[in-house]
């Protein structure tokens, strides 16, 4: 199995996750430049003049291979224009999350554009390697944000017996004792979020950066109420009080075959725009997203520290 820097010609096979509200140019460039890889989520952007920028600001300052991250789902209702403009300037891998992967496969692939695919079962990930997908990203029960069922232990050699395409793991990547103990399953890569939320170059508030660093591995939970799928944020004291779990009706609602999608797209855009307010300035309705490697978080760092100190003792 090929493994992530052999595919990408970098320096190590890791990639800095693209997270929601929180990825930026900044983020990007310092991966690139300390050897790992990154990718941030094109929902980041506003505007799709937004966009381009952050593409050419990228590409402007490095010529090391960098993703975007697209929602392929019919909630994210810039998907269309998100997928043409990416297609146009083109990036190195488009990593797709949350929906059907195909057309993003079909459009990319001939331009040269490696399409890596969320998943978090053997049943998907059959799926996304037949209809061509390059990688797939292997989400366990550990990783920050949107997470999977199963913990990487369970999940990979699973995986490994039913694809391949390379599998990169996602979640509960915090150390070095943690990226050494995943590589040796097997993986062609590691895709690594909630430790770079402590980067200087992360752009979120200071109320955020103090969470990171007070809250461990036991005070993050799961929770329904922001995406209607499951995400793993920081149990404050706000969280504690408006529950973790969707409401009855919401419930009733999702399992509702005409309404689902509509519902979903609801409590997506009430949920992160919740999430946007807390990440970005003070406010009492805290809604942090992190995953268990927040343990490992004890100061505000710059991401090349970071990563060096998780690759120091491993020859790749």
């Amino acid at each position: 199995m090929i493994k992530l820097h052999e595919l990408l010609g970098i320096k190590y096979p890791i990639i800095v996750a693209p997270m929601f509200l929180i990825s930026n140019v900044e983020m990007v460039v310092a991966a690139l430049d300390a050897g790992a890889t990154a990718a941030f989520p094109a929902l980041n952007y506003r505007t799709d003049k937004e966009l381009r920028e952050a593409i050419e600001q990228i590409k402007s300052r490095s010529n090391k291979p960098f993703g975007v991250n697209l929602i392929v789902n019919k909630s994210n209702l810039k998907y269309k224009q998100q997928l043409k403009t990416i297609a146009e300037l083109g990036v190195e891998y488009v990593i797709t999350s949350l929906g059907n992967p195909q057309e993003t496969i079909q459009i990319c692939k001939p331009l040269g554009i490696k399409v890596f695919c969320d998943v978090v079962d053997v049943k998907y990930a059959q799926k996304v390697e037949k209809q061509g997908a390059d990688a797939i990203i292997a989400v366990n029960s550990q990783a920050g944000g949107h997470c999977g069922p199963y913990p990487k232990e369970q999940l990979i050699p699973m995986l490994k017996d039913a694809c391949g395409i390379p599998i990169i793991s996602a979640g509960g990547i915090g150390n070095a004792a943690q990226l050494k103990s995943t590589l040796q399953l097997g993986v062609s890569g590691v895709s690594i979020g909630t430790i770079f939320l402590a980067a200087q170059e992360a752009n979120i508030s200071e109320d955020y950066r103090n969470a990171l660093i007070e809250y461990g591995e036991k005070d993050i939970v799961l929770t329904t109420k922001l995406s209607g799928s499951h995400l793993t944020v920081i149990n404050t004291p706000y969280v504690q009080k408006m529950g973790t779990d969707a409401t009855r009706f919401e419930k009733f609602l999702l399992k509702n075959k005409r309404l689902k999608k509509y519902v979903k797209m609801l409590i997506a855009y009430k949920g992160l725009k919740q999430v946007e307010n807390a990440a970005q300035k003070a406010t009492y309705k805290t809604v942090w997203c992190a995953g268990p490697a927040i343990e490992n978080i004890h100061a505000i760092r710059p991401l090349k520290t970071i990563l060096g100190e998780l690759t120091e003792d491993l020859k790749f």
